[in-house]
C-alpha cells in the first residue's frame, strides 16, 4: 500500500509542478532563475569530481606499473 501511495503522491506533485510552470508566469520566472542558478555550481563540482577521478586513475596506473616492474625483477 505504501508504494502505491508514494507513486500516487509523486504523480500528484509532478502534475502540480507542471501546472505551476505552465500557468503561473511569476513561478516560471522564478523556476528558470533557480535552474540557471544551479548550472554553474553543478558544472564546477561535476568537473571537480571528474578531475579527482582522473588523477586517481593516473596514480593507480603508475602504481600498477611500478608493482609489475618490481615483480618482474624478482
Amino acid at each position: 500500500m505504501g508504494r502505491f501511495l508514494a507513486v500516487l503522491l509523486g504523480f500528484a506533485a509532478m502534475a502540480a509542478g507542471l501546472v505551476l510552470i505552465i500557468v503561473s508566469e511569476t513561478f516560471r520566472t522564478a523556476f528558470i532563475q533557480v535552474v540557471f542558478g544551479f548550472i554553474p555550481p553543478f558544472l564546477f563540482f561535476g568537473g571537480l569530481v571528474a578531475l579527482v577521478a582522473g588523477l586517481s586513475s593516473i596514480k593507480d596506473s603508475k602504481r600498477i606499473k611500478k608493482l609489475e616492474q618490481e615483480t618482474e625483477s624478482k
